[in-house]
């Protein structure tokens, strides 16, 4: 089960967090797997995992935000069979504030790259994927279902993936493309460990323990556990899925009250 031998893969971000373990279980699973990522040193690591496991992946250094690079880059990754399989768009970027003190400057890049970045990759992929069909994966957050506190510009950009998802699913399900997307609640990544870092110094341990204990499940998803659900919803074993949105927050959404 849960063959991807012959499937050509795109994972945006996948140099660290949920994007790392993702692409490397792509790859385990047998997908030829393209790492797209703005720090082409983070995704040349990720593809050194992927090759000391028998795996076949590359590094691509791209910004997602910029359509023309974002066209060149998929033309190249199609190649000659001009074909792609399975997209993950994964790459974003966090931001902490509320309507009053989120900065233009700050909404704007995050919907540059939370937004725009996933319709970019929609739009040079899908042409290739209507060839014979595939798997569109987005990646969303419980953001986009329920009130987080000074999550103003990122629940809004989740939102928005959430709505690009069912679009996609209801635009390109004739052409046996399924796209779906997953909302996780907070997950152990480098990002965590920085934000706590730099806003909690001296106290990362404690701030750690609070935010696990805010799922009801009493701990901080694994960016592993992740990836799992997505190579499912990539496979051809979720045939019969598309247009849904996934929680995969410990008890967060329907447990919290």
């Amino acid at each position: 089960m849960f063959s991807l031998e012959g499937k050509k893969a795109i994972v945006t971000g996948g140099g660290s967090g949920i994007g790392r373990a993702i692409a490397i279980l792509l790859a385990k699973q047998g997908a030829e797997v393209h790492i797209l990522d703005f720090d082409e040193a983070a995704a040349a690591n990720v593809v050194n995992e992927i090759k000391l496991k028998q795996g076949n992946g590359f590094a691509i250094k791209c910004d997602v935000s910029n359509q023309q690079q974002v066209n060149e880059i998929i033309a190249s990754v199609a190649g000659q069979n001009m074909t792609i399989d399975i997209l993950v768009n994964n790459a974003g970027v966090a931001h902490v504030g509320n309507a009053e003190t989120t900065s233009e400057e700050d909404f704007t890049r995050l919907f540059n790259v939370n937004v725009k970045g996933v319709y970019n990759l929609l739009h040079a992929v899908i042409p290739f994927m209507k060839v014979k069909g595939g798997a569109i994966l987005n990646m969303a957050s419980v953001a986009s279902s329920v009130g987080i506190p000074d999550r103003f510009a990122y629940s809004m950009t989740k939102g928005a993936v959430v709505g690009m998802t069912l679009s996609t699913a209801k635009d390109y399900i004739n052409y046996k493309i399924r796209c779906n997307c997953i909302s996780p609640a907070r997950v152990h990544t480098p990002f965590v460990d920085g934000f706590l870092a730099k806003n909690y110094p001296g106290k990362e341990r404690e701030m750690f323990e609070k935010l696990s204990k805010t799922q009801p499940i009493g701990r901080m998803a694994q960016p592993e556990e992740i990836a799992n659900l997505g190579l499912y919803l990539c496979s051809d074993e979720a045939a019969f899925i598309t247009g849904c949105d996934y929680p995969i927050d410990g008890g967060f959404i329907k447990l919290n009250n």
